[in-house]
């Protein structure tokens, strides 16, 4: 089981840009970005595995980028080009198996989350 700690979080204007950092405890085969607004369900929306492979959801693509840092055992989310609607509390997630993609019922090992403010 893979202990999170994620960080990074904050407010800034529309348009501007964050990184997100998690650090685990051990590597694990699947790591995942996730974000909750208030009233909303949980989203997933970008993934990374062992081999670098990278899904992303079309809410995100072409303005967030997830990656990572085996020797940190750390997971990245640089955000550019924020919107009102990207304001949610982000939590990364991690998996020891097969499949890595962004899906909430795959993941077991949650970090306490970190927010992401965006004022409209």
């Amino acid at each position: 089981q893979a202990r999170l700690v994620e960080s990074g979080g904050g407010s800034v204007q529309a348009g501007g840009s964050l990184r997100l950092s998690c650090v685990a405890s051990v590597s694990t085969y699947c790591m995942a970005w996730f974000r909750k607004a208030p009233g909303t369900d949980i989203e997933g929306f970008a993934s990374i595995d062992k081999f670098d492979l990278k899904n992303y959801t079309d809410s995100v693509k072409g303005r967030f980028t997830i990656s990572k840092d085996d020797a940190k055992s750390s997971l990245y989310l640089q955000m550019n080009s924020l919107k009102a609607e990207d304001t949610a509390m982000y939590y990364c997630a991690a998996r020891g198996q097969r499949p890595c993609r962004p899906l909430e019922v795959d993941f077991l090992d949650w970090g306490q989350g970190t927010q992401v403010t965006v004022p409209s």
